[in-house]
């Protein structure tokens, strides 16, 4: 079962950052993702939704290839596959297209719409259904994300263990900016 994880970023490119990062990760086979929605806030308010998985396109490929293979057998029956296979790949692509413009597969659009709702102007978000993680791994790869938690679906374990990565972050960085502030006092 997948795990749900949703990290709010006070910069508007920081979840984009962030999954493109994850997406490299997951080539590497540390990570695997079932999907992640990237959410963003924009000065004025306004939410952006950005979909890392084409559903429409999705949906017209395997309903091409599956009518294409219904259309040959019909065609057989009939003889004459080319024609059969014709009609069927062409119905199969727009039935397939419309399944997959009809179904939300994954992070729910309204939950998404919803929590970005709650950032703050010029923020973003990364939501992510995650299947499996090697997750020492994963956060040493993401040491220098800083960000923090919206709302997770993890073990309160597993959810400490991501705060305090974060958290870890964000007072070396507070740290690092005191020292500069004391620094140039002197």
């Amino acid at each position: 079962m997948a795990e749900l994880i949703s990290v709010g970023f006070d910069d508007l490119k920081e979840a984009d950052n962030v999954l493109a990062r994850l997406n490299r990760l997951q080539k590497e086979y540390l990570i695997d993702l079932e999907d992640a929605v990237v959410a963003i806030r924009q000065p004025d308010g306004k939410v952006n939704l950005k979909q890392s998985v084409n559903l429409v396109g999705a949906g017209a490929a395997s309903g091409g290839v599956s009518g294409m293979l219904w259309g040959t057998l019909v065609g057989l029956l009939f003889l004459n596959p080319l024609a059969g296979m014709a009609v069927g790949g062409a119905v199969g692509l727009g039935a397939g297209a419309l399944s997959g413009s009809l179904v939300d597969y994954g992070v729910d659009d309204s939950f998404v719409r919803e929590l970005a709702e709650t950032l703050k102007p010029d923020s973003s978000a990364l939501f992510i259904l995650v299947r499996r993680v090697q997750p020492e791994r994963v956060l040493a790869e993401l040491r220098d994300v800083r960000g923090h938690i919206l709302r997770t679906s993890l073990s309160h374990e597993q959810e400490a263990n991501l705060a305090a990565a974060l958290a870890a972050h964000n007072d070396d960085v507070a740290s690092a900016a005191r020292e500069n502030e004391n620094e140039a006092v002197l």
